[in-house]
Order: C-alpha cells, then sequence, then structure tokens
C-alpha cells in the first residue's frame, strides 16, 4: 500500500480505487461534524488556499443533495455536488461526490467521512472510491492531493475558532 505522510496529513491508496487522507485534529468530532455539515461554517473553510464559495448548499438527510462552488483566485469556478447515503451524527458521512464539469465527463466518487474521537482529539478520515483505476489515477493527477491537504489544514484553522458551545452535543 502506498502511504505518503506530510506531517499533518497523511495519504494512503488502499487499493486500486480508492485514495484515503486522514488527519488528526485537536477537536471533538462534534465540532468538526458541525464544520463539515452547515454552510455557515462549511463556506469559512472548505476549499483550496486562496479560494472562496460561491455557491454552497447543503440539505443533509439521506437522499438530500449538496451543491459547492468554489471560486478561485484566478476567477474559474469549479462545482462539485452529490446526495447523502449516510448519516451518523458526529460520527459518519457517505456521499456521492461529482466534479460537476460536462467537458471533462464530470467525473463521479463516493466519499465516507469518519470522525473518530479520542483523548479529545478526533482523527478525521477521507476516502475516495473511484469507479475505475483510470479515474483514481486521473483524480490524483490533477493535482487534488494539494487541494484536499490545502483544505484540511483550512478546518484546522477554521475549527479552531469555532466555539465549543455552538457544537450539537455528541
Amino acid at each position: 500500500m502506498f502511504v505518503k505522510d506530510t506531517h499533518e496529513v497523511t495519504l494512503t491508496l488502499p487499493s486500486d480505487l480508492e485514495i484515503c487522507f486522514t488527519r488528526i485534529f485537536e477537536r471533538p468530532r462534534h465540532l468538526l461534524f458541525e464544520a463539515w455539515t452547515k454552510p455557515e461554517h462549511l463556506r469559512n473553510w472548505w476549499g483550496c488556499e486562496g479560494s472562496m464559495l460561491t455557491v454552497c448548499e447543503i440539505d443533509l438527510r439521506i437522499g438530500g443533495a449538496w451543491q459547492i462552488v468554489m471560486r478561485m483566485a484566478d476567477g474559474s469556478e469549479h462545482p462539485f455536488k452529490g446526495v447523502y447515503r449516510e448519516i451518523v451524527p458526529g460520527e459518519r458521512l457517505v456521499y456521492t461526490e461529482c466534479y460537476d464539469v460536462p467537458a471533462i465527463g464530470s467525473p463521479e466518487w463516493l466519499t465516507t467521512i469518519t470522525f473518530e474521537e479520542f483523548d479529545g482529539k478526533t482523527k478525521l478520515t477521507n476516502l475516495l472510491r473511484h469507479q475505475s483505476a483510470e479515474a483514481r489515477d486521473g483524480h490524483l493527477q490533477a493535482g487534488m492531493e494539494g487541494g484536499v491537504i490545502q483544505t484540511l489544514n483550512r478546518l484546522e484553522q477554521y475549527s479552531s475558532s469555532m466555539p465549543p458551545a455552538n457544537a450539537t452535543k455528541k
């Protein structure tokens, strides 16, 4: 199995279809789950450095859709969308994710986010399962690794400013 550790974020390739990112946060999992599932928080951290979300819609229920449009500093826009398949509050999210650009085929994958708490910290695992090895490799070659690492770093920074009183209970 391929493993790459960039100090804060570890990247592994568990199978020829999967990409997995893990990071330990000094935050309780319910706070990170809230940051990941509420638009008022997601707008503040999701995306590459220098980007902003121009669209951020979440219908957090099984079968509910989500949509994000990330605008980069150069003005280019990158639309993503998906549908929730599983939601275990504070613990797990499973959803489809699509880079919604028809000119490149609008690739879709299955994303599983898990939040495992221990000693007041949370291990966040972001597992992406592609439909083929070629799709997985294409995603990696498109530069997504750096974007995910930047996004998780931004989540670390943003979540440190979230007051625990605003987070849902475990």
